[in-house]
């Protein structure tokens, strides 16, 4: 195995050129899962704990390298609250939320986040420079997505605005350190209209548009509009039975979840 170790972005994007499809390695908390279990043997790895420059967060942007440990102190609420949700102290410390993102799992943690306020995520290569995808363009299918073999993603592109009032919660087998069966994030804005996105109920992150109408019709939902609420969401996610849960109960924990979360929303 051959493991290349650049210092800074145009290193790593020239190491990206001259192999396309090596393996990229940020915290490696994903891609050596899949070694050790003899799942993934890897001829060439670009490790890209050195570069700096994607290691930043700033006011409307968060470098791929910055790692969970860091979100957790995050003054996204709901970003922190996902954060906080990622394995253990350990992983945190190391697993970033560009890992997160390249491998594309419908289970990311802090994909419903990206969903909900509607980022851009930021990927650069040696022959096109950088580009920007929306994150519905990026993510394609389970563990798919837009990356180019020749590149690497190097930040999150946030909006203006991101509402303060947001929050995240996950249903998993156990309380802690656990996969999703669920995962839900909800933002409210001062004029009462909300977004809604949800993990793990389809192969990529998904927004729940036709519930965030509803709200926006009715700004202050009585019972029946949050049981209605729920009942579309429902509708909205395509989830799967796997070995962690059934289709059913995705199904009805998307719409329960999603209920819970507008309800603290509201409350606040």
């Amino acid at each position: 195995m051959e493991i290349t170790r650049p210092n800074n972005l145009a290193d790593a994007l020239e190491a990206r050129a001259g192999d396309p499809g090596s393996d990229l390695l940020a915290g490696g908390t994903d891609l050596m899962v899949e070694v050790n279990f003899g799942h993934a043997r890897p001829e060439h790895i670009i490790a890209l704990r050195r570069i700096d420059e994607i290691a930043e967060i700033e006011d409307r942007r968060i470098g791929a390298g910055v790692t969970w440990a860091r979100l957790e102190e995050s003054d996204h609420r709901a970003l922190a609250q996902a954060a906080r949700t990622v394995g253990s102290p350990q992983i945190r410390a190391a697993g970033t939320i560009g890992g997160n993102i390249g491998t594309s799992s419908p289970a990311g943690d802090g994909l419903p986040w990206l969903a909900a306020v509607d980022a851009e995520i930021e990927v650069a290569s040696k022959a096109r420079g950088t580009r920007r995808l929306a994150w519905s363009d990026f993510f394609t299918g389970v563990k798919r997505n837009a990356l180019e073999p020749d590149e690497v993603i190097v930040a999150v592109i946030l909006p203006e605005d991101i509402p303060a009032n947001q929050e995240f919660a996950k249903i998993g087998q156990r309380s802690a350190m656990v996969i999703s069966t669920v995962s839900a994030c909800v933002m409210r804005h001062d004029d009462g209209s909300v977004r809604v996105a949800l993990g793990s109920v389809a192969p990529t992150p998904v927004r729940a548009s036709r519930a965030e109408s509803l709200i926006a019709e009715n700004p202050a939902p009585t019972d029946a509009v949050l049981e209605e609420f729920a009942r579309i969401v429902s509708e909205e996610v395509s989830p799967i039975t796997d070995h962690r849960s059934t289709e059913a109960y995705r199904r009805h924990g998307a719409g329960v979840l999603a209920r819970r979360l507008l309800e603290r929303c509201l409350a606040r």
